[in-house]
């Protein structure tokens, strides 16, 4: 019976990570377009911002930690200082209100998946509940 149980979880585990990453390939797709149109300016093709700038994108606790707070950046803007790695940051981002559901979570996937980064996908579910709280 514990043989059975172990082969079913691994075959469910196999599966669900099957299933997610065609949509995480997806979504990574789709975000970089979108990164390339409106990140990249400041961010840089390599994610690495601008030196007392624009802060990098690169293993850094706001992309890689809360989504919540990350969909927040998008939709609200930041204007305050940011210390990376001993680096202030000042420059502030703007808002991105008027991108969909779908391409914030695009986005912050392909962010959140590049640059030497992996961590889980955005979903539009969560961008949605984020813009829920903020309006």
């Amino acid at each position: 019976m514990k043989k059975i149980s172990i082969v079913l979880f691994i075959a469910v585990s196999t599966f669900a990570f099957a299933t997610q990453q065609p949509d995480l390939k997806a979504s990574v797709q789709r975000g970089k377009k979108v990164y390339e149109t409106y990140c990249l300016s400041c961010h840089q093709p390599d994610g690495k911002g601008m030196q007392g700038m624009n802060p990098p994108l690169i293993k850094t606790k706001q992309v890689l930690g809360n989504k919540t707070q990350l969909i927040n950046i998008i939709l609200a803007g930041l204007d305050e200082e940011l210390v990376i790695d001993g680096v202030t940051y000042l420059n502030p981002m703007p808002s991105q209100p008027h991108l969909k559901d779908q391409e914030i979570a695009d986005v912050l996937t392909y962010v959140r998946n590049s640059f030497g980064n992996k961590a889980s996908l955005v979903t539009t579910a969560e961008v949605k509940a984020a813009r829920a709280k903020i309006k």
